[in-house]
């Protein structure tokens, strides 16, 4: 193993156990199907796609490597990335909890229908980055980097986070709980801002990027916003 396949699945080890944590501690009880299921096609995803761009586009997975609130350049970039951060803890947290206390009921129809969605979302996250090497995951712009208008990129502006919030929004009945909602609708309003501020850079620092909002008017729902 090389090294940067080693330091990519050194961060993937790590960030499963910190998934863990956030999932079973707080539940504390052995039948937490829901919490196992979950974990278990997170990590898979996460393996599976480490391993394509390990062999396919190992730019990509250097670039992907590079996050949280230190990696990024702008004061405010950085605050909302922390912001993003500790609403994604919480929702996991309070979905751990909320099973734990028995707070929420959800079927299990619907908790499969949750994990759908986020099998549906992983899909869709692998197939923005096959179409743009440069799907960093901080806010910046490279040197040779262009405009992808191609794929995904040719329905909505930003298909990484229209396939990443459907996630986040089923990750809590997914979980057995509704009450984690409410820390994923704080995600979610991170992720709007986000995704405006960082229009707002691309326009100003990527050539071409301003033509392609002429052309794709959409930013991540079709025929909505």
């Amino acid at each position: 193993m090389d090294d940067l396949a080693s330091r990519a699945f050194t961060g993937l080890i790590r960030f499963q156990i910190a998934l863990a944590a956030m999932i079973f501690l707080p539940a504390w009880s052995l039948t937490y199907w829901q919490g196992f299921l979950y974990w278990l096609l997170f990590g898979a995803w996460c393996v599976a796609t480490t391993l394509y761009f390990l062999r396919h586009d190992r730019p990509l997975i250097e670039r992907r490597m590079r996050a949280g609130p230190g990696a990024e350049r702008e004061p405010r970039h950085k605050l909302i990335t922390a912001i993003a951060g500790i609403a994604l803890v919480a929702l996991y947290l309070i979905s751990a909890l909320d099973y734990r206390f028995g707070r929420s009921f959800v079927p299990t129809a619907l908790v499969l229908f949750g994990d759908a969605l986020v099998v549906l979302g992983f899909y869709g996250i692998f197939l923005t980055l096959r179409e743009n090497s440069f799907a960093a995951a901080t806010v910046t712009v490279e040197s040779g980097q262009r405009v992808i208008s191609t794929g995904p990129y040719a329905l909505v502006r930003h298909p990484m986070y229209a396939t990443a919030l459907p996630i986040f929004l089923a990750t809590p009945p997914a979980l057995g709980s509704w009450w984690g909602l409410v820390p994923a609708a704080l995600f979610t309003a991170m992720i709007v801002w986000r995704l405006i501020d960082e229009e707002a850079y691309l326009a100003r620092n990527l050539p071409g990027y301003a033509e392609y909002q002429r052309t794709v008017r959409w930013r991540l729902v079709p025929g909505i916003w």
